[in-house]
């Protein structure tokens, strides 16, 4: 059984605990729009970064409803694709790894929006705002680790 857990993952199987981190975190960014004052927005920086995109790509950006759902989707793209890197390689220390990738990615929607011309409100109007995004994308990290754990032990147990 032990050599079953501690062999590596390859990309493809690692999708499913990347799409379990990056549905947590989306989840936990919907839910909180709903109960706190000022909450993280990363779908607006997903918003504007789309616009920019289609513009520079010379098309027209979508807008509205349209252009919410569009960067739901991209967020749930991306974030599936980064925190899959939480499950690649051997399982050792796998919840270290996801609660370090979560803090990154929380740290880089901090500082980096600003840098990339996406301006710097909805993840630092305030220093709770930050302390959220952070805390969240590290969450993120922690459930993709819990799903890559989850899905090993079965595996070796089935």
């Amino acid at each position: 059984m032990s050599e079953l857990v501690s062999q590596p993952r390859g990309f493809l199987q690692s999708l499913g605990p990347g799409f379990a981190g990056a549905l947590s975190l989306t989840l936990v960014h919907q839910g909180a729009r709903a109960v706190l004052e000022h909450p993280p927005r990363m779908d607006v920086f997903g918003m504007r970064a789309l616009k920019k995109l289609s513009r520079w790509l010379g098309k027209r950006p979508a807008h509205g409803r349209v252009l919410y759902q569009q960067s739901l989707v991209g967020d749930l793209l991306s974030n599936t694709l980064y925190y899959a890197l939480v499950s690649l390689g051997r399982p050792r220390r796998i919840y270290l790894r996801g609660a370090f990738l979560g803090a990154l990615a929380g740290l880089g929607a901090v500082v980096l929006p600003p840098y990339l011309g996406l301006g710097e409100r909805p993840s630092r109007a305030r220093r709770s705002t930050a302390f959220l995004t952070v805390a969240w994308y590290t969450l993120g990290g922690l459930g993709a680790a819990r799903a890559a754990k989850r899905s090993l032990l079965a595996s070796a147990t089935g």
